[in-house]
């Protein structure tokens, strides 16, 4: 089975940047889509970004794209969120997570991912 821990999330000021990192043990993670989603306190969870296993496909969320980027590094089995020009309103837990399919593309559906982290918090305040 697929294990995954989030890193990376702190205290940032408003236009500031951080890196989160989505770290897979077990089966690779190259051999899954990965997704980012954000949960802030009393809203809906929301899909960030995720990266396609087998073509590297990305999508972007409507709030994240422009200013954020998601990458895969093999080598370490790891999958990166570059965050930067970050907003009060990005303040979120941010979870990274996995499913394995044979569709190209990945979605920004939660329900698709069956493997989760426990999450990493993100605050942007001055």
């Amino acid at each position: 089975q697929l294990q995954i821990v989030e890193s990376g999330g702190g205290l940032v000021q408003p236009g500031g940047s951080l890196r989160l990192s989505c770290a897979a043990s077990g089966l690779t993670s190259r051999y899954y889509h990965i997704g980012w989603f954000r949960q802030a306190p009393g809203k809906e969870r929301e899909g960030v970004s995720c990266i396609s296993g087998s073509s590297g496909f990305t999508v972007y969320g409507d709030s994240a794209k422009g200013r954020f980027t998601v990458s895969r590094d093999n080598a370490k089995n790891t999958v990166s969120l570059q965050m930067n020009s970050l907003k009060p309103e990005d303040t979120a837990v941010y979870y990274c997570a996995a499913y394995s399919t044979r569709s190209e593309l990945c979605r920004l559906v939660p329900g698709d991912y069956g493997y989760w982290g426990q999450g990493t918090q993100v605050t942007v305040s001055s």
